[in-house]
C-alpha cells in the first residue's frame, strides 16, 4: 500500500503532542502578542523617523550659523548693508567684469575659504560680490529654496540695476550648495558664464541614498533640482569637480555636466569637495583660462 507522503509529519505532530513538546495555548498567545507589539513599535519608529525629517529638514538641507564667521578680506573691499553682501573691487586692471559668487553650506560670506575664493578670483581682475543668504552668518530669516533664490535675484538686480552692469559682463559662481542657488537664477536670467565648483545634480536624490529606507522626495521640500534647471541656461558653463569629493559624489557633478547643453566644460580638480581650490595649482588658471576661452579675459 502506497505511503501518504504527510504520514510522516503526522506522526512527529502526533508524538510531540503525546510528549507535550509543542507550545501551549496560552504560550502561542503570548507570541503573537510580543509579535504583533513589535510590528507596533516597528511602525511607530518608522513614522517618528519620517516626522523626524520632515520637521529638521531645514536643519539637515541648510548647515547654517547663527553668527558671521571670522575672517575679513584684505583691502579693499566693502560692505553692502542692503543685500547683505561683501564687494571685492577687482586688483590690478580691472576688466569690468563681475563675479556674483555663492557659497555652500557650513559657511557663509566670512568663512576662511570663500574669502579665500573672492580674492584669489579678484586676482583675475575680476570684481566680486558675494551676498549672504537669509538665515546663515547672522542675517535674520530662514532658509529655504525659494528664499535663497530670491536672495540671488536680489544681488543680481544690485548689479544690474545699482552697479549698471550689463549681464554681457556677469558671471555667476556657485559652490556646493551654492551651485544649485547659481543654477537657479543662471536659468532665470541673462549672464556671461556659469562656473559650479562641486555642484549637486540633485539634492533631493542624494538625500534618497542617504535614506533610501523613506520617501524622500515625497517628504522634501526643498529638493534643489539643478538637473531639471540646467538646460535653460544659454551661457556657457565651466563645472569643477574633484573625484576624491566625498560630500558631493563626483558621479553627481558629472551627471549634471552631461545634462548641460553646449558649450560646456568638466575639469576635474584634486583636494575633495572643501580644499581643492586652496590645495590644486591648477584650480585658479582653469577659470582663467575658461574665461579666456569665451573672451571674456584677455
Amino acid at each position: 500500500m502506497r505511503r501518504c507522503p504527510l504520514d510522516g509529519p503526522l506522526a512527529v505532530t502526533r508524538q510531540w503532542l503525546a510528549e507535550g513538546m509543542l507550545p501551549s495555548l496560552a504560550v502561542m498567545k503570548t507570541l503573537r502578542r510580543v509579535l504583533a507589539a513589535l510590528g507596533i513599535v516597528a511602525v511607530l519608529a518608522y513614522g517618528g523617523a519620517m516626522v523626524y525629517l520632515v520637521t529638521q529638514e531645514t536643519k539637515l538641507v541648510f548647515r547654517a550659523g547663527s553668527q558671521l564667521s571670522g575672517s575679513r578680506p584684505a583691502p579693499p573691499w566693502e560692505q553692502v548693508a542692503d543685500l547683505p553682501a561683501w564687494v571685492y573691487p577687482a586688483r590690478g586692471a580691472d576688466t569690468g567684469l563681475w563675479v556674483l559668487y555663492f557659497h555652500g553650506n557650513s559657511s557663509d560670506i566670512g568663512s576662511r575659504m570663500d574669502v579665500l575664493h573672492c580674492e584669489r578670483l579678484r586676482e583675475l581682475g575680476l570684481n566680486v560680490l558675494a551676498p549672504e543668504y537669509r538665515g546663515f552668518g547672522g542675517v535674520p530669516g530662514m532658509p529655504s529654496e525659494a528664499g535663497l533664490a530670491e536672495d540671488a535675484a536680489r544681488a543680481y538686480a544690485y548689479l544690474r540695476n545699482v552697479r549698471h552692469i550689463d549681464p554681457r559682463r556677469i558671471i555667476i559662481y556657485g559652490w556646493s550648495l551654492g551651485s544649485a542657488v547659481a543654477v537657479t537664477l543662471a536659468s532665470q536670467v541673462e549672464e556671461a558664464a556659469v562656473i559650479l565648483e562641486g555642484a549637486p545634480a540633485s539634492i533631493v536624490e542624494i538625500g534618497q541614498r542617504r535614506y533610501p529606507f523613506f520617501p524622500i522626495r515625497w517628504l522634501i521640500r526643498n529638493p534643489f533640482e539643478s538637473i531639471m534647471r540646467i538646460g535653460q541656461i544659454g551661457a556657457p558653463v565651466l563645472f569643477l569637480h574633484s573625484p576624491e569629493d566625498e560630500t558631493i559624489p563626483f558621479s553627481e557633478g558629472h551627471r549634471l555636466f552631461e545634462a548641460a547643453p553646449q558649450p560646456k566644460q568638466l575639469v576635474e580638480v584634486s583636494g575633495g569637495h572643501k580644499y581643492a581650490s586652496e590645495k590644486d595649482p591648477r584650480f585658479f588658471p582653469a577659470i582663467k583660462t575658461f574665461l579666456q576661452g569665451q573672451r571674456l579675459l584677455p
